[in-house]
């Protein structure tokens, strides 16, 4: 498990930060699978330090939830006049029953301690007719990140730290809630060059780093810093996005 109270926490931020543009994207493009009326009620499970959850709130105009278990990645939330920061977990959402139109689960499933009691939750908290975003990534169609090549067991061990496509939807089915039969696919990431994936990924801010022997790590980012320095404006690949529509029947 990860400790995001602690060096985790401290780096968030700025290794893990979204741009404003970026932040427009996502909302925007999350806005495709949900109803056009406003306002609309979401839930941000396991906002973090707040990445999208005011630029949710801009886009929906409703009332916007951040739960988020820990402590110093809820301090470093953004406010925003419509979003209310709550202590929880996707296992006890501290929410009524029916009380949001949608739950965004932003690159968090794979941090759930139990997935099919979270997804309940999901759907107690969901109105008749809701929509859950499940933004993660699948063991059967990870992407091959450029990243991967500097540190070589880093994309088989992303793998195990998630579910296979089928598995996701037969959890949502187990528990009251209709997948749908494809994934979606999103390309709302900015582009970055090879310089700018270095500082970022360098502060470790990935959980993946944190399941990596150090014997691989270091003489990984050696190769990067290596690298960026000799191609720093390098474009970066973007890659699509993957996400699971959840509806709560009516």
């Amino acid at each position: 498990m990860v400790d995001y109270n602690g060096r985790m926490g401290s780096v968030y931020v700025a290794g893990r930060g979204i741009p404003p543009a970026e932040v427009r994207r996502w909302s925007a493009a999350f806005a495709t699978y949900l109803p056009e009326r406003r306002p609309l009620d979401v839930l941000d499970l396991g906002s973090g330090t707040g990445r999208l959850t005011p630029g949710l709130a801009e886009e929906f105009q409703g009332q916007v939830y951040g739960v988020e278990p820990s402590d110093r990645m809820r301090a470093a939330a953004e406010p925003h006049p419509r979003v209310t920061y709550l202590k929880g977990s996707a296992e006890e959402i501290p929410l009524p029953e029916a009380s949001v139109d949608a739950v965004l689960m932003f690159l968090t499933f794979h941090h759930w301690t139990d997935p099919l009691q979270g997804l309940r939750e999901v759907r107690r908290v969901l109105r008749p007719g809701g929509v859950g975003l499940l933004r993660t990534q699948f063991s059967d169609v990870m992407p091959d990140l450029f990243w991967y090549r500097y540190f070589p067991s880093a994309r088989e061990v992303d793998a195990t730290m998630y579910v296979s496509v089928a598995e996701a939807q037969a959890l949502a089915v187990e528990a009251g809630l209709t997948p749908g039969e494809d994934l979606v696919r999103i390309t709302a990431e900015e582009p970055r060059t090879l310089r700018e994936t270095y500082e970022r990924l360098k502060l470790r801010a990935l959980s993946t780093f944190e399941y990596l022997p150090e014997e691989e790590v270091e003489p990984g980012f050696e190769r990067f810093a290596a690298d960026a320095e000799l191609d720093p404006d390098r474009a970066m690949p973007v890659y699509d996005a993957t996400m699971l529509v959840l509806t709560r029947p009516s």
